[in-house]
């Protein structure tokens, strides 16, 4: 299973009770960030979520309310005696932006290793089963959406372990995917395994336009997230001028993409209440719910 944790829904500048863009993803010990918006150290304390065990901070591009508490998170981790390294991902220029913000937290006690995305998609491992895809959207500065998928393996299957001639000591490490040798052969999970079955899926995409890489990464997603900025459509040609998008555009893109549910989120310091705006928008995609500060679910395997 997955935990998510939207830290922060603002887009712009934070208000009370709503703090920049941020989100938390945590799965078998280890944490993602995506984006640092200000305030997001606070949103992680009322969860009752430590900064420490950030694994990969991914930043989807380098506007103030974005990154700017940054800086601050890495003073903490680092008055905490953190050793760890730290992977930062973002579009290229992050490790120019991000030693330009350490000017204010100069002295760290743990490395940090910079990966600057390439092309218009990549992908990363981050654990095992655990995997991330940067995608490029369509914002005015370079920018990119992130999808988190989790494999799920097929059933073990017992008998056909004991056809083969397999002692139990060797079941754990085929079901987990690795290859064992006894007496000089090798026995590789294939042999002992059912068909993979369905895994778990989240997309995170904010600062954009809707576009055709948003709809191919999102599909079939467990959960999407999506930046609207106002629930209105008359401001359609300031977010189009703006590069952002409206409640009914993220809703069109879940329901393309047929994703199982949609979360807004990144919303214009303007709409201080989004939840009158929700009952249109799910009359394009039903499963639509106005993202808060602090909302968390745990995303589980259907069986």
């Amino acid at each position: 299973m997955i935990d998510v944790c939207l830290l922060g829904t603002g887009g712009m500048m934070p208000l009370p009770g709503r703090y920049l863009t941020s989100l938390m993803v945590r799965y078998n010990g280890k944490s993602i960030l995506i984006d640092c918006g200000e305030g997001t150290q606070i949103a992680l304390r009322k969860k009752g979520w430590s900064p420490n065990p950030i694994d990969v901070i991914c930043f989807t591009h380098f506007h103030a309310d974005h990154i700017s508490g940054l800086p601050g998170m890495l003073l903490t981790m680092g008055n905490s005696d953190r050793q760890e390294p730290l992977t930062l991902i973002g579009p290229k220029g992050l490790t120019k932006t991000v030693n330009a913000l350490r000017t204010i937290a100069p002295e760290l006690p743990f490395p940090i290793e910079f990966i600057e995305i390439d092309g218009a998609e990549q992908d990363f491992e981050l654990a095992d089963m655990l995997h991330l895809k940067a995608f490029k959207v369509n914002h005015n500065v370079p920018c990119y959406g992130y999808t988190l998928s989790l494999d799920r393996l097929g059933q073990f299957d017992v008998n056909k372990a004991k056809a083969l001639g397999l002692e139990v000591t060797y079941w754990n490490k085929l079901q987990h995917g690795e290859n064992v040798e006894v007496d000089g052969k090798v026995y590789t999970p294939d042999m002992v395994m059912g068909a993979d079955r369905k895994g778990l899926k989240l997309t995170y995409t904010t600062d954009t336009r809707p576009c055709q890489s948003i709809i191919d990464n999102a599909k079939d997603s467990d959960l999407f997230i999506c930046e609207g900025m106002y629930g209105e459509d008359e401001y359609f040609d300031k977010v189009k001028k703006h590069k952002h998008m409206l409640f009914s555009e993220a809703a069109k893109l879940a329901k393309e993409a047929g994703v199982k549910e949609l979360w807004l989120t990144h919303y214009s310091p303007a709409m201080v209440k989004p939840a009158p705006y929700i009952p249109a928008t799910q009359k394009i995609f039903p499963n639509t719910v106005a993202g808060k500060d602090g909302m968390s679910v745990e995303l589980k395997f259907e069986d």
